[in-house]
């Protein structure tokens, strides 16, 4: 009878630990971009591929919602697949939370998927001018949230992006100081400062609106922006359950289409852009009074590809010249982004050991200090073609991410995304590896 009870006391202990793995211990958000349900082919990823994962995940953030400019409200980016008049997307993720109660859903808006009109942050900065746009913003994302039981709302709002750095030697550092004595620094937003409080207000006022029925309110600090000029941190934190930093995409082949490096390396390598690593973004934020247990650390689950001429040499040590992004990967159909299953494909593998030109495999150069990263390529061949040089996360480098932040007494991770990690499991046999890796180690 003792036994039978004891049993029992154990299995309702573990059903109420799963229940509040949502809020209890690190976080672990896992993105999923809907659209990726409608790709052809191998890019597919609809809502059923995504569920093996969610045991692994504290929250999935659902992307992405946009601005209708004309009103100022929230909208679904493509209606068709999102909302109950089409396919109901929306209601498909949110109703996942009945097979995984401890699981939150949020609604991510922005996250450089609004991208319709030429400058698509001028209607972001635009709402955050007038006080009736951001009550008209708040309204209107709430009743969303209400109307499709969503758990909160996920601002991955899109600022001016900062314009690329070049990787200088300290020649290159004297010389351009010169020319900025005389042509100045160009100013990325005349308002920034006004913006700036606009922005604590915006989310003091969704915190508000949230409050009563207990919806989450995030931030994901999007790539090639910079916090120090358009977030105040110490108005900010009180009202943010989390601050995702999507610390990724440091160097992309359209931003820097001549020079191949590091996508997210956890340290500065030597010589570099100051800042363009994951402690530097991390150290910001708790040097300006972020609490620690709030920073979410962001593992991309795709590579970045360029490619290589003669003149990129024959070491692939970084940074090396580079000639724009590599072709397209079939998933993903982007040219110079790889899923990880895509880029395991390319690494040495008894399929392609007998492989020439294009197929012939990349080789792989690891990351021992667990600092940077690592990277793959593919010098090219007598008639100057096939050169390819790719810098990716892996499962190893995810688990030394989440060892990171586990190190730093940090909030947790996010996985961006599910659809570009291996969810047919045709690396390695396992199905979502970068997730468990970084999962297990954190």
């Amino acid at each position: 009878m003792w036994l039978i009870l004891g049993s029992l006391l154990v299995i309702l202990l573990a059903a109420s630990v799963s229940a509040q793995n949502a809020t209890v211990g690190p976080r672990v958000l896992c993105y999923y971009d809907g659209s990726a349900a409608l790709r052809e082919g191998l890019g597919k990823v609809i809502v059923s591929d995504i569920e093996l994962a969610l045991p692994f995940c504290t929250h999935l953030i659902y992307g992405f919602a946009g601005l209708n400019p004309e009103n100022s409200k929230i909208r679904a980016l493509d209606a068709t697949l999102d909302l109950d008049s089409g396919k109901g997307q929306y209601r498909q993720v949110t109703s996942l939370k009945q097979r995984y109660p401890g699981l939150k859903v949020l609604l991510s808006v922005g996250g450089y998927k609004d991208l319709s009109e030429d400058k698509p942050y001028e209607k972001y900065l635009a709402l955050l001018e007038s006080g009736g746009s951001r009550t008209a913003f708040v309204n209107s994302a709430y009743s969303l949230l209400k109307t499709y039981s969503f758990d909160g709302l996920d601002l991955a709002w899109q600022f001016p992006q900062s314009k690329p750095k070049r990787i200088r030697g300290w020649t290159g550092k004297l010389w351009h100081g010169f020319k900025k004595l005389f042509t100045g620094d160009s100013v990325l937003d005349p308002k920034a400062d006004e913006h700036r409080e606009e922005f604590s207000a915006l989310v003091r006022d969704l915190k508000n609106a949230f409050k009563h029925d207990n919806f989450q309110l995030g931030l994901t600090v999007l790539p090639h922006v910079n916090e120090s000029i358009f977030m105040d941190v110490l108005l900010l934190k009180d009202n943010l359950e989390y601050v995702h930093l999507a610390t990724f995409d440091q160097q992309t082949p359209e931003r820097n289409p001549k020079e191949g490096d590091f996508t997210a390396p956890i340290y500065e390598p030597t010589e570099r852009v100051v800042g363009n690593n994951v402690d530097a973004k991390v150290t910001y934020w708790l040097n300006n009074g972020a609490p620690s247990n709030k920073l979410v650390v962001g593992i991309p689950s795709y590579g970045r590809g360029w490619k290589l001429t003669e003149e990129s040499g024959i070491t692939g040590v970084p940074p090396l010249p580079a000639d724009g992004p590599a072709a397209p990967g079939p998933q993903s159909g982007i040219p110079g982004l790889y899923s990880w299953a895509e880029v395991c494909a390319k690494l040495p593998n008894p399929g392609n050991a007998n492989l020439k030109g294009a197929d012939f495999p990349l080789r792989k150069i690891g990351d021992p200090t667990r600092r940077f990263g690592v990277y793959a390529y593919r010098v090219p061949d007598e008639n100057e073609e096939h050169g390819l040089w790719i810098s990716y996360e892996d499962p190893d480098t995810a688990g030394n991410k989440a060892a990171y932040v586990k190190a730093k007494g940090l909030g947790g991770i996010s996985i961006f995304d599910l659809g570009y990690d291996d969810f047919k499991g045709s690396c390695a046999g396992d199905k979502f590896p970068i997730l468990r890796a970084a999962k297990y180690r954190l």
